[in-house]
Order: C-alpha cells, then structure tokens, then sequence
C-alpha cells in the first residue's frame, strides 16, 4: 500500500498513529490483523449466544439443549441455531410446539422432571 492509501486507513487513529507514515503503517497493519481474526469470532460469539438463548427456552420446559437438538434431528426439523434462538424469544408457544416435538422424537426427553418454582422461605422474628 501506498502512503496515500494508509494514512486514508489511518483516519481516526489517535496521536502520531494517523499522520506520521511509519506509525500509522505499523497501526494500520495491526488494525486489519483484528479486523480479520475479529471478523471469525463474530461468527463463533453469535453462534454461542443461539446456543444459551435456545437453551434458556429449552430449560423452562424441562428439556437441555442436546437432547432437544437431537430429538429435532430425529425428526428431520433443519430450523438453524438462528431461528431457533430467535422463536425461542419471540414465539414462546411455537417453540413449546418444538419442544414437545423433540420430546416425543427422543426417549432421554421424556423422563425429565419440569422444574418447580421454590416457595419463598420467610423467617418470622
């Protein structure tokens, strides 16, 4: 790159890292090194916040996520992580649907025991 082109890239950059050439090369280079690597774990960290959302929904009718994911499996529903997380959230009796689904499709499903809310404890003085 010319020094044109990285003191374009520089723009923003604080101290001598946006005008001085050697600096702002050196910025510039480390820059879109994390641009790069930040760019991959983007796609990780989405993918890990689908997976505890669904989870969440999950746990709430008594289900984890492995065995829900592989009783959809077993039943050949291809709803991506993505769409799962998002009906998880904004569709709670579709995903109940699902979730029943699953249940049905995979024996390690049906022996769990939907959790019970705890009783407030009060201590009378």
């Amino acid at each position: 790159m010319n020094k044109k082109e990285i003191l374009k890239l520089a723009k923003g950059f604080r101290g001598r890292a946006k005008n001085c050439i050697r600096i702002a090369r050196e910025r510039v280079e480390k820059a879109l090194q994390y641009s790069y690597r930040d760019r991959r774990n983007k796609k990780r960290d989405m993918r890990s916040l689908w997976i505890q959302r669904i989870n969440a929904g999950t746990r709430q009718h008594g289900v984890n996520y492995g065995n829900f994911m592989h009783g959809l499996m077993k039943e050949n529903i291809q709803l991506n992580r993505k769409v799962l997380s998002e009906i998880s959230m904004r569709e709670p009796y579709s995903f109940k649907a699902l979730v029943d689904i699953s249940r049905n499709a995979f024996p390690g499903n049906k022996n769990v025991v939907l959790p019970t809310r705890k009783a407030d404890i009060s201590i009378n003085v």
